[in-house]
């Protein structure tokens, strides 16, 4: 129970449906009076929503193993220069990790969560599909779930449409039918980002630079800044320039330099592979050591048709259609039809190289 509109109908549903309901708050994160983070708010929504289902409630504290299971991860990740995505982490490791472990020690059967997807069994395996509503399909946070996980999980809401849900809310007369879905990440709430994680790792303002190696501004830090980012550049008119949006299309982490170029076309966004690492499959094994399917290299985005060749925990994936902006350290996650075949973590993509004149 989030405290939100999602879990609290997930709630609901499995208790129509005859279910012997629980309600489980987490707490991740050490809330602040500077933080943003809504956690106690949630938590007294939870309750509300609780009291309202007359089922019981407890809440627990999972914020240490946040800390060193995907924090720490998150801030490694940007000391390295790359842009990662901790709702990945959270979910194997928090959400269907410590709350599942105790769950089960409390008894519990199964778990549940507000989560759009669904989960089937076929062939003695658990499958991971795309939810019904296929603009809140979280699939894409979901892929490095195991079968252990998957079996004992419950998606209430994956044949739903995101207004089904907020309506069969208002009909129960559910407190949070309109409240506001929640975005972005929990520690950071509603802060500055880059204020936010220059408490953990020190900026160092250097040169925004362009391929041929003008210095056309400054950046606040070269681990804040992801490729084809336009916001917070701060460039203003340049003698040599073309008079378009400026985009992010490198960095230079060790020499502390972000590359911009004119154009969201700019050639250097472009690629049309990518290698990557720590690869998951929800199956246990990839479908072959080369398959054809189709995948997402970030939230939301529309599904690319591509090839993928396995080479033990590492993949090379080559698509059809070139790619725009594809960031390191972002997942990309595999689907054949509707279902989520598991995915890795980037490395690297063969977008062109920045080599200023010399």
């Amino acid at each position: 129970m989030s405290g939100g509109v999602d879990s609290s109908v997930a709630a609901l549903l499995l208790q129509r449906a005859g279910h012997e309901v629980s309600g489980l708050f987490m707490q991740n994160w050490e809330d602040d009076a500077e933080s943003g983070c809504r956690a106690d708010a949630d938590r007294k929504d939870a309750l509300a929503v609780c009291a309202k289902l007359g089922i019981p409630f407890r809440d627990t504290n999972f914020a240490a193993e946040y800390r060193d299971r995907v924090f720490a991860h998150f801030l490694d990740e940007y000391r390295a220069g790359r842009t990662p995505n901790p709702d990945v982490l959270c979910n194997r490791e928090i959400k269907f990790g410590s709350f599942l472990a105790a769950a089960r020690a409390a008894g519990a059967e199964k778990i549940a969560t507000g989560h759009y997807a669904r989960v089937v069994r076929v062939g003695g395996r658990w499958k991971l599909l795309r939810a019904a509503d296929s603009g809140k399909d979280q699939t894409y946070f979901l892929h490095a779930l195991d079968q252990d996980q998957l079996g004992a999980v419950l998606f209430p809401l994956g044949d739903l449409q995101k207004a089904d849900v907020r309506r069969l809310a208002r009909e129960a007369g559910l407190s949070v039918a309109a409240k506001k879905d929640s975005t972005g990440i929990c520690f950071i709430g509603e802060r500055d980002f880059r204020a936010f994680l220059s408490n953990y790792l020190p900026a160092q303002p250097g040169e925004l630079r362009t391929p041929a190696g003008s210095v056309v501004g400054e950046h606040a830090g070269a681990m804040f800044y992801t490729p084809g980012q336009r916001s917070g550049l701060h460039i203003g008119g340049h003698a040599e320039g073309s008079g378009e949006a400026w985009y992010v299309v490198g960095k230079d982490v060790a020499a502390n330099v972000v590359y911009v170029d004119q154009g969201r076309d700019s050639v250097l966004l472009w690629s049309r592979s990518l290698s990557a690492s720590g690869a998951h499959w929800i199956a246990g094994a990839p479908p072959a050591a080369g398959f054809e399917c189709t995948a997402m290299t970030r939230y939301r985005q529309p599904l690319q048709d591509c090839r993928v060749t396995v080479d033990e925990d590492r993949c090379n994936v080559v698509f059809a259609e070139p790619q725009r902006a594809v960031a390191p350290g972002q997942s990309v996650v595999f689907y054949r039809d509707d279902e989520c075949l598991g995915g890795a973590v980037i490395d690297a993509t063969d977008a062109p190289a920045i080599r200023e004149p010399r």
